[in-house]
């Protein structure tokens, strides 16, 4: 049995780009991630310290990103999603990170990747 834990439509403000007037403004980013986590544990005792934490998901992300101020999404997404793993010991993951506007004509461009063994 698979269990996820998602976060959908995390907004971070963040400096992403490759040309030279992206690098001086902050973007808006959305982020959603799928993280396998057994939920189990946490369900049968209703204790928060054995669940996979929203909030400090959210906080970690969005300071990630702040702080890591990547060229591509492509890096963004391979970092965070590494950071993310170790740092929760998170098995497998499943992370979009889309950059709304970017392309006039498009609502978003972005990439999505999977990292880790599914269970």
């Amino acid at each position: 049995m698979t269990d996820l834990v998602l976060i959908e439509g995390l907004a971070v403000d963040a400096v992403i780009g490759v040309y030279d007037w992206e690098r001086e403004i902050t973007q808006n980013l959305l982020v959603d991630l799928e993280m396998a986590w057994d939920n189990r544990r946490p369900a049968a005792s209703d204790d928060v310290e054995l669940a996979l934490d929203y909030a400090d998901v959210s906080s970690r992300v969005s300071g990630f990103l702040q702080r890591r101020q990547s060229q591509l999404l492509e890096t963004a997404a391979e970092e965070l999603a590494a950071d993310l793993r170790q740092h929760y010991g998170i098995a497998w993951l499943a992370l979009t990170l889309r950059k709304p506007g970017a392309v006039p004509q498009a609502r978003s461009v972005g990439v999505r990747i999977e990292r880790g063994q599914k269970p």
